[in-house]
């Protein structure tokens, strides 16, 4: 039986980025107090989203990695020793930004990065304007705790992502994530579309018998020109099993710092009984390189 205990953080944020990143530490060191050895933060902790709208002064927000922020959350990662996976706007080059997740070993070091490759352009998540899908692939971050499938938000609807982390040796899937509902949105909607996020990850799960964290982020953030309209972030950050089977799971409306110890040999076990990656068609799935069969 290999164990791991598992941690994450849910929070809201503000306009002060110091101050935000102070919350996240203090989440962070509750969850190493819990006996926390790996930590997720929420999709671009260090602020509010600002994809809602299209604004050049936006970049500005962008940092390099390494960077100021990577640096203070490496000194903390190095501090409680433990492995953590924040989110971060990077700034590669001049005119060139990713979404990216950076993994920090529990000695402070980068262990690896993963740039966001689905990248979204709908009313509230303009992401296209900003990021540059991601060049690395999908390829889990080596660790001491385990080899992280790590992943962030739009990536969580595709299962053809999922499923590449899981055939190249993931030990885990993550999610950092910022998604909620459109103050606009009608009241009909948003439990479909709360289960349906809820299930397409845990179908993640299922399918590659693998454990599975998502953190979100909570809390109303107004677009910059119309206070009354925004985003609702709906919360409900998660831990999940091998067969999708919930061990931890945060509410709607507030903060919180969960955790959950996984078993990582379940994968194994799950595995032989679920034998999905063993029944796979791959001599008949090349149309799956098509955008569409006519």
């Amino acid at each position: 039986m290999r164990t791991l205990v598992a941690g994450l953080v849910q929070q809201s944020c503000t306009q002060d980025t110091a101050a935000n990143l102070q919350r996240s530490a203090t989440a962070i060191r509750q969850a190493a107090a819990k006996g926390a050895e790996l930590v997720l933060l929420q999709e671009l902790h260090l602020g509010p989203y600002f994809c809602q709208t299209e604004n050049p002064a936006h970049f500005d927000l962008a940092e390099p990695i390494p960077g100021p922020s990577s640096a203070a959350l490496a000194s903390l990662a190095a501090e409680l020793k433990i492995v953590l996976v924040a989110s971060i706007f990077e700034r590669r080059a001049p005119g060139l930004h990713h979404n990216t997740a950076v993994v920090f070993e529990k000695d402070g070091s980068i262990a690896g990065k993963y740039r966001k490759m689905h990248i979204p352009d709908d009313p509230g998540f303009y992401e296209k304007y900003y990021f540059t899908p991601g060049d690395l692939g999908f390829r889990p971050v080596a660790t001491s705790v385990g080899n992280l499938g790590v992943l962030v938000c739009w990536d969580q609807w595709f299962p053809e992502a999922a499923r590449l982390m899981a055939l190249s040796g993931a030990d885990l899937l993550l999610y950092p994530t910022a998604i909620g509902w459109d103050t606009d949105e009608p009241d009909c909607e948003r439990p479909l579309m709360l289960d349906a996020w809820t299930t397409i990850q845990r179908s993640h799960a299922i399918a590659n018998g693998l454990p599975l964290l998502c953190a979100n982020r909570v809390g109303f953030e107004p677009t910059s020109t119309n206070t009354g309209h925004g985003l609702i972030f709906w919360g409900n950050s998660f831990i999940v099993g091998p067969q999708g089977e919930f061990l931890a799971k945060a509410g709607t409306d507030a903060e919180e710092v969960l955790t959950a110890q996984i078993d990582l040999s379940r994968t194994q076990t799950v595995r032989r009984n679920w034998p999905f990656l063993r029944d796979r068609r791959i001599d008949a799935y090349k149309d799956l390189l098509l955008l569409y069969r006519e």
